[in-house]
Formats: C-alpha cells, structure tokens, sequence
C-alpha cells in the first residue's frame, strides 16, 4: 500500500446536455488536480441526468464514441491523476438490448481505462404518491461486481447499490479498502438516509467510503415544463472507523480528503468482523 492518497470529490449539478455539462466538470476535476488531489472522483450521472427517454435516443452513444469520456480520459492523462468517472448514460450495443448501461469507469493516469462497473440495482421505487422512479425502464442492470487495482484497491459501486451491504462485505473481503459510490440521491431519501447508510457499509468493512455526489435543481433542456428532479449533495468521505472526514455541502464544488491505509489495518484488527462469518441454517 501507499503511504496516502489524497482524493478530490468532485460535486456536480448537471443537465440533460453532455456539451453544456463538460466544460463544468473539467474545470472542478483540474481545480481538485490543481489543490494536490493524485486521485479525482465525479458522481453518478457525470455526461446527464434527466428523465425524457426520447432525449435519452436521440443523445447517447456507445462508449467508445461517447465525447465525455474521451474528454475525461485526456484530462487524467494531461494531469497525471487516477480518476474516477462516477457513471456515464451509455448505449450498450448488445443484441436486442434497448436499455441503456449506467457505467463507472476507473481511469489511470494514463488516459487508459482500468476498469468497469455497470451499476447492479436498479432503483425501482415509490418514494410518495408524487415522487417515483424506475430505473430499470431505461437501464439495464449489470451482473458484475468489480474491485479494481487503482491508487489503492477499489471496490466500485455505484448509487442505489448502497442499500445491498452484501455487496460490499463481499468486496472488501475480495480486498477493496476504498468502496467508491457515486451518487444522485434525491433530496428526500438522501437527507433521511444518505450519511447513516454510509457510514455503515465503512464501519462494517472497516473501509474507507469515497461517496462524490449531484446537487441541486438538475435543468431540463428538453421538456422545460416538466417538474424538474433534485439532488440531494453532500459528498462524503467516510473513515473506516466511521467518521464523516468531509462534507462536500449543497453546492457544485472540490471536497479533497487524505486517505491514509494505516487506517484500514488499524480499524480491521480492531474490529475483524470480516473474518467472523457464520455459516447458519433457516429462516
């Protein structure tokens, strides 16, 4: 392991327009470069966020044509940063599929890419009489856990994931000491759940928690009339103990953390919950 890595969490408030949300995102990614950050995070939804399925055709492309990651790729080359690109709305092209892939990327510095997540939950849910989302109408959920060999090991997850603690233990036992979930999480479920879920899935793997995160009123270019969608904010750095390190607050913005790896030892001989499973029968 290293002897640290500083992170920069990177806080977005897109649009449904890649071309108008780009310039934004690589100006906070060289802004966290610029302070010291060796590893850059965005969230989920980093090229658009909106619901129109019709704008969704007409704008998304394959990944190897998608121009936000081929821009977000020059970036950690040019800055000689590791980079998380929280997702990307991308085409599939897999027979037959029409849905779309919700896809976080781990770039090295570079350029390349190291690694690949498809988002495995879908987000399916009523949240009130007004607010409902299904996600899985227009994404496709992929069957994949990865942990990748970044700046140190990372278990990639991403946003409605942070509910399904199976899915974490198991990455941390796979050796992830850093569990990455770029997020969009609305405003209501976020403030009633976002820190506590979090700062859980750290304390039961004694991991660190990197979670980047949208903010704000996300403007709709496509159906201006349409009631708009709210983001929730507060990335958040968690220790493996537990401790919230850094709260990136309401606004578009750089929250930069040093992660130290002695923490995770410390926090995982303390505590070795990792190596106490049960085998149990029922219910």
């Amino acid at each position: 392991m290293s002897k640290g890595v500083t992170a920069g969490l990177v806080q977005l408030n897109v649009s449904d327009d890649p071309e108008r949300n780009l310039p934004e995102t690589r100006t906070l990614i060289r802004e966290a470069a610029r302070q010291g950050a060796t590893w850059v995070l965005t969230p989920e939804a980093t090229n658009l966020l909106g619901a129109s399925r019709e704008r969704q055709e007409m704008i998304l492309r394959p990944e190897a044509e998608d121009q936000t990651l081929a821009a977000l790729r020059h970036e950690a080359r040019d800055l000689r940063i590791w980079l998380l690109i929280g997702s990307l709305s991308l085409r599939t092209g897999e027979p037959g599929e029409t849905r779309f892939a919700n896809r976080s990327f781990l770039i090295a510095p570079d350029g390349s890419i190291r690694a690949r997540y498809d988002k495995l939950h879908m987000f399916d849910v009523t949240v009130s009489e007004r607010e409902s989302y299904r996600e899985s109408a227009a994404f496709r959920p992929g069957d994949r856990a990865v942990l990748a060999e970044g700046p140190l090991p990372v278990g990639m997850t991403v946003c409605y994931d942070l509910r399904f603690p199976y899915l974490y233990r198991a990455l941390a036992k796979a050796g992830a000491t850093v569990l990455t979930v770029p997020a969009a999480f609305n405003d209501t479920t976020g403030a009633a759940h976002w820190e506590v879920l979090l700062r859980a899935r750290a304390i039961e793997t004694g991991s660190f928690v990197l979670a980047p995160a949208q903010c704000g009123t996300h403007a709709t270019h496509a159906e201006p009339d349409r009631p708009t969608r709210r983001s929730y904010g507060h990335s958040l750095a968690v220790s493996p103990w537990g401790e919230v390190l850094a709260d990136g607050g309401t606004e578009p913005g750089v929250t930069l953390v040093t992660l130290d790896p002695a923490a995770v030892v410390d926090a995982r001989s303390r505590i070795p919950s990792l190596t106490h499973d049960r085998n149990f029968t029922g219910p």
